[in-house]
């Protein structure tokens, strides 16, 4: 998959443009994976593609050029399927969750996209980011770099500390959809990405999230000991909310919590 990554972007600009993003749409080449009017640009390209379930693929986005691409991220997707309902397996334990039909949400038939990243170097690099600050709104991501950039950066106590890319190794962010369904016990990762003045950096990130029919709130075994802190609301809905606001940290998060 990495290879496949780099190969892509190393592409010229009027092949990848072919895969260009369709005005309104998400898929495909570009540079911005929201619709937001407010939305600056950030340094950065794009390749967004929705992998799962099978039907929302929209093939003409999917590169042939490298001529493995299609087939490496059909398999790289399956796998990090398989991957994601080992992690909310053991989520759902610590958590207490048993029954199996509330499992089955995250499960069975999750929705999947992945968004492969390229981050050109730039000498003004402190000008600009790669990412603005945000939080994912989905369920759970999983990020693979493609080379040995640094760049993730994480929000605690108002303050920004840098991920350091390890090989061969996988980072895991709690999304926004996640923390309602937990009521809270798992915070959705406030992040963004920092540019490098001299050196490019490569990345895929795959999220996962319930269907869009779904209705989020939190496990009704969490909020028999506790309060609900989330009102509910469709995921299809705060989809719809998130991919038509700007980046702005956990704004539309905070807008969900109920006021005690």
């Amino acid at each position: 998959m990495k290879n496949d990554i780099m190969e892509f972007f190393k592409l010229p600009l009027k092949e990848k443009e072919a895969m260009k993003q369709l005005p309104g749409g998400i898929q495909g080449y570009g540079q911005l994976f929201v619709q937001s009017e407010e939305q600056k640009l950030d340094w950065a390209d794009m390749l967004v593609l929705s992998t799962h379930p099978f039907a929302s693929r929209d093939i003409k986005f999917w590169p042939t050029n490298p001529t493995t691409f299609r087939d490496t991220l059909d398999k790289y997707s399956v796998e990090l399927r398989k991957l994601t309902g080992c992690l909310v397996r053991l989520m759902a334990k610590d958590l207490g969750i048993k029954n199996p039909e509330l499992l089955g949400i995250l499960l069975s038939e999750h929705l999947q996209s992945v968004r492969i990243n390229y981050y050109p170097p730039c000498k003004h690099a402190s000008k600009v980011l790669g990412l603005s600050p945000h939080s994912d709104g989905t369920g759970l991501t999983v990020l693979l770099q493609a080379n040995d950039v640094n760049g993730l950066q994480i929000k605690k106590d108002d303050r920004w500390f840098s991920v350091k890319a390890r090989p061969g190794a996988f980072i895991v962010n709690i999304g926004d959809l996640i923390e309602i369904m937990s009521n809270g016990r798992y915070k959705s990762i406030e992040h963004r990405v920092v540019i490098n003045t001299d050196k490019e950096r490569l990345s895929i990130a795959a999220f996962h999230s319930p269907p869009f029919e779904v209705a989020l709130r939190p496990f009704p075994e969490l909020i028999e000991a506790e309060e609900e802190r989330y009102r509910a609301i469709t995921v299809g809905d705060f989809m719809k909310a998130y991919m038509t606001d700007r980046l702005d940290g956990k704004r539309l998060l905070e807008s969900l919590k109920l006021k005690k």
